[in-house]
């Protein structure tokens, strides 16, 4: 399956960036508004280097981007990364529903 060309590299990324409920948090949190690494890291019962750990795998799999604001890293959704992923997910949605219409029309048919 191709969707907007991706390799298989960027799929894990992807996949690994949404298999963690902090990362899909802070991606909510993101899509909102913009925040400071440190501004998230109070939303979370763990380190700031943690959050920091959490946002770079984000960053790698173009979910959201960070930017220097004087002694802040302000991070912000990628927008651009959300619709391809989007794009990916409708397309294994489309997979699946393909499949069920297929099982629909065998069990149908018997």
């Amino acid at each position: 399956m191709v969707v907007d060309k991706l390799n298989d590299a960027d799929l894990d990324r992807l996949f690994q960036a949404f298999a963690d409920a902090t990362r899909r948090d802070i991606v909510t949190r993101v899509t909102t508004g913009e925040y400071s690494v440190s501004g998230l890291a109070r939303h979370y019962a763990m380190s700031f280097a943690a959050v920091q750990k959490h946002v770079a795998v984000l960053e790698r799999a173009s979910l959201v981007t960070k930017e220097k604001r004087g002694r802040e890293q302000i991070v912000r959704a990628h927008r651009g990364g959300l619709q391809r992923a989007r794009r990916l997910l409708d397309a294994y949605e489309a997979i699946w529903r393909q499949r069920a219409e297929r099982i629909a029309d065998i069990l149908a048919q018997g």
